[in-house]
């Protein structure tokens, strides 16, 4: 399946909606303390172990994993991961600025928080980007080592929702894997085999390059 091109502008207005989405789901987690997985989890465990704002972790936490982007992926996947993780660090520490949250039912935060950061990355996952981190990491896996990225993303995912137990109330674990399953569900159903691919670039002897699609 020939993967969509898009040009320079194009992804740049794509991924700003995407940040604008996934920045507005945090903001629905953080309202009742609730985790996201990945390297969104990490940085908001950290926030509350540090006097650091959730934007300025989640990009602290990315940078060493742009190396491996850059090197071991490709370098317009890198690009684009790179513009994401600075919108959404960006928006989310300026979202209450342009939205004030008085009272959001915790059930709906998550469900709602889930389905929008599934739908944001869905969008990066069209426009060869990511939320980096350990997705970059798990798509190198997969890769170099045929570990499936699904199955690497879940184990990270188990292992900092569990580890928020010793930090946070089980009714907000609970909680908060509610809506991790929202947005798992949501990218399961809508992330179709072959339908959004990120192209890393492999040498051949015959020619000079080509790209060969990697799932993500």
């Amino acid at each position: 399946m020939q993967f969509p091109t898009h040009r320079f502008y194009e992804d740049i207005m794509a991924l700003f909606c995407a940040g604008v989405m996934v920045s507005l789901g945090v903001t629905l987690y953080n309202s009742n303390q609730l985790i996201t997985g990945g390297t969104a989890g990490i940085a908001i465990i950290g926030m509350h172990l540090s006097s650091l704002s959730f934007g300025v972790l989640f990009f602290l936490v990315n940078v060493p994993f742009y190396y491996i982007a850059w090197t071991k992926l490709s370098k317009r996947f890198t690009i684009n991961t790179f513009i994401s993780v600075s919108i959404i660090s960006v928006m989310t520490d300026y979202m209450p600025m342009l939205i004030h949250i008085d009272n959001v039912h915790p059930v709906f935060a998550a469900s709602v928080g889930g389905m929008l950061i599934g739908v944001g990355m869905l969008i990066m996952f069209r426009h060869k980007s990511s939320l980096g981190g350990l997705g970059i990491l798990a798509l190198y896996l997969q890769n170099k080592y045929s570990i499936r990225a699904g199955n690497f993303g879940l184990l990270i995912d188990t292992i900092i929702l569990s580890s928020s137990l010793l930090m946070f109330p089980v009714e907000v674990v609970f909680l908060s894997v509610m809506g991790a399953a929202m947005l798992n569900v949501l990218i399961a159903i809508n992330h179709k085999p072959g339908r959004y691919q990120a192209y890393v670039e492999t040498k051949v002897k015959k020619s000079a390059s080509a790209f060969k699609p990697e799932k993500i």
